[in-house]
């Protein structure tokens, strides 16, 4: 599988042009809960990945942790109404996942987004953006972003000392195809 979220990205916090763009990617609020909200309660959490790996060196820099570091990676799609409308890369160190005792591997199919947003000790930190190429997604992404030329994606931190867990979403197509044909 390639690399996912490529490390050669600028992230930055500016925002876009378009409004509804913004909104979704700019939203301090849970994602889980509004993507309930547009699916009218159907969505569900699939989990594609997750186990401990080298975290890249854009994630150790954002966690603050060394270059090189270990932590543990969750891959999801998350979804509405059975189709992929959001991917999601959540990653932690492994030295701050054993300092806090927070074990991220019990989730299955539940939201990281669910737990992160019941726990008021959990700060967001800056919500940052960027534009992703389908040519630099993993594989398993391929099938679902053919039709886009990039994707939008956000990524912020959520820390809860001495814990910190790094949040990167990348909007899928049939997201913004949903919300272009259901207009709220």
């Amino acid at each position: 599988m390639s690399t996912p979220i490529n490390t050669a990205l600028t992230w930055h916090s500016q925002p876009q042009s378009e409004p509804l763009v913004n909104d979704w990617l700019f939203n301090q609020d849970s994602l889980t809960q509004r993507l309930i909200q547009l699916s009218h309660n159907n969505f569900s959490v699939l989990p594609l990945n997750e186990g401990w790996q080298r975290l890249r060196a854009d994630e150790c820099a954002a966690l603050g942790c060394p270059e090189q570091s270990s932590g543990w990676v969750r891959e999801v799609f998350l979804r509405g109404k059975q189709q992929p409308w959001v991917y999601a890369r959540s990653v932690a160190s492994q030295a701050s996942l054993q300092e806090s005792d927070f074990d991220l591997a019990c989730l299955g199919t539940r939201s990281l987004g669910e737990l992160l947003f019941s726990d008021q000790a959990f700060e967001r930190g800056v919500i940052e953006i960027c534009q992703l190429t389908p040519k630099i997604l993993p594989d398993t992404l391929l099938p679902f972003t053919s039709d886009a030329s990039t994707l939008w994606a956000r990524r912020s931190c959520f820390s809860k000392e001495p814990l910190k867990i790094l949040v990167a979403e990348a909007f899928l197509p049939a997201f913004w195809q949903h919300l272009a044909t259901h207009k709220h």
